[in-house]
């Protein structure tokens, strides 16, 4: 049946008004979802400037805490002028040296980079002072202390091969020689020795009506917390300066609004020993910057026959069988490199840390690497006797009970020999043993 005329112009124009609402209803539908896609940009967006602005509005009211410390502080020390116009200001400076590792670069200096060190603090905490309008009254006294425990340093030194035993001796030498009052404190075994050191520190200058500034690292956490929040109670919070080294400080410290500063180049970036990791291997000859030859201070620091260079001599150890059971270390790598390095005590006595020890007892090692390991390990001095006791291991016992430099040797007549007990530098001549 065929439509009229009339019909069908009715159905084109029907079938025109429907396609046309069809393209409406499309467009609609799309102009909506853009519109909603936008609402959540800009939800998100706005989100994002409240967070910031949340953060700015925190971190200026931290800076304003910060201020009337500071303020509160600075009238305290006005008001007893009286008392100290005839003492000198003090400016401490405190340095957790193993969780704030120094840089490579300078290490390996030995004391040139001591000596660069000990001025890259100065300039930069004297930059702070300048910056922050301290005055200065009467003759400055400027103190800096670092803390280390010599073993458990070298160990991660060594072992991460950041600089020889010799480059870190040279180093504290040089640091600790620039100045009498830069001091180089070496403390014993154990996580809370340093922060304990710290914590007198804090607590017995920040009170002192002389001392302007008190600047300390501050990655101990939450053992410091304390003691700062006591300082804060007395109203002393603005003596206090956050020293970053090679960490952010503590999220509780920064909580409690005080002043930070960072010096450039002078630690490792990132707490240590995680840090060490992602350096590249030390040279086992390393040069100064400017490409000259050591310096006699430094080359006096290397005795002979005393095998300075741990890294090279693990390396030279030639593959052989196996002589203990356990998993095959990495071949392109010394020992003191393997993750984590062989257990010295394990491998070579007895280990009584047992689950808790940090060094490995899984390696298989050969002859040759048990030897290097022996040989290493008796460069180092056996704590018993360097404390002034009875070795009960005797003659079994790892670590060393007489300096390979002897009685002639360099570091004793400096003072700065790690054999430090009674009879760990026997006479060489045998008419001097009689």
């Amino acid at each position: 049946m065929s439509l009229t005329p009339a019909a069908l112009a009715n159905k084109q124009l029907w079938d025109e008004t429907l396609t046309k609402l069809l393209d409406l209803s499309t467009a609609t539908v799309n102009r909506n979802a853009d519109l909603e896609s936008r609402v959540a940009e800009l939800d998100l967006e706005l989100s994002v400037w409240k967070q910031a602005h949340a953060t700015v509005v925190e971190s200026a009211e931290r800076d304003k805490k910060a201020h009337n410390a500071q303020v509160t502080t600075l009238n305290r020390q006005i008001s007893s002028l009286e008392t100290i116009k005839n003492q000198n200001p003090l400016i401490i400076c405190v340095v957790d040296a193993e969780a704030n590792v120094f840089s490579p670069s300078l290490l390996r200096q030995g004391p040139a980079g001591g000596r660069q060190a000990a001025q890259l603090a100065t300039k930069g905490i004297a930059e702070y002072l300048s910056q922050e309008g301290v005055q200065v009254f009467g003759r400055l006294s400027f103190w800096i202390t670092i803390y280390f425990n010599r073993r458990s340093m070298l160990d991660t030194l060594l072992s991460h091969a950041v600089c020889t035993a010799d480059q870190f001796e040279g180093f504290v030498a040089g640091f600790s020689q620039t100045s009498p009052r830069f001091q180089v404190v070496e403390v014993e075994a154990g996580n809370d020795a340093i922060t304990s050191k710290i914590q007198q520190q804090l607590d017995t200058f920040a009170r002192f009506p002389q001392t302007l500034r008190v600047f300390f690292t501050g990655n101990a956490g939450d053992s410091l917390v304390p003691t700062v929040r006591a300082l804060a109670a007395e109203e002393l919070l603005g003596k206090l300066v956050l020293f970053h080294g090679g960490d952010e400080p503590a999220a509780e410290l920064r909580q409690l609004a005080i002043p930070a500063m960072h010096i450039p180049d002078l630690f490792v970036a990132g707490r240590a020993p995680p840090a060490l990791r992602a350096l590249p291997p030390a040279a086992h000859s390393p040069v100064s910057p400017l490409g000259s030859a050591r310096s006699p201070s430094t080359a006096g620091l290397t005795s002979p026959g005393t095998g300075s260079d741990i890294a090279s001599q693990a390396a030279a150890a030639s593959p052989g069988p196996t002589v203990t059971p356990g998993r095959p270390v990495d071949p392109t790598k010394p020992l003191h490199k393997q993750v984590p390095p062989p257990c010295n005590e394990h491998y070579l006595m007895s280990c009584s840390k047992g689950p808790g020890c940090k060094y490995s007892h899984d390696w298989a090692l050969t002859a040759e690497q048990l030897d290097i390991l022996a040989k290493n390990a008796k460069k180092a001095p056996c704590n018993y006797l360097k404390n002034g006791l009875e070795c009960p291991h005797g003659g079994r016992c790892c670590w060393g009970h007489v300096c390979p430099g002897g009685a002639n040797c360099f570091h004793l007549s400096k003072g700065k020999c790690w054999f430090k007990g009674e009879g760990m530098h026997p006479p060489t001549d045998p008419e001097e043993r009689q």
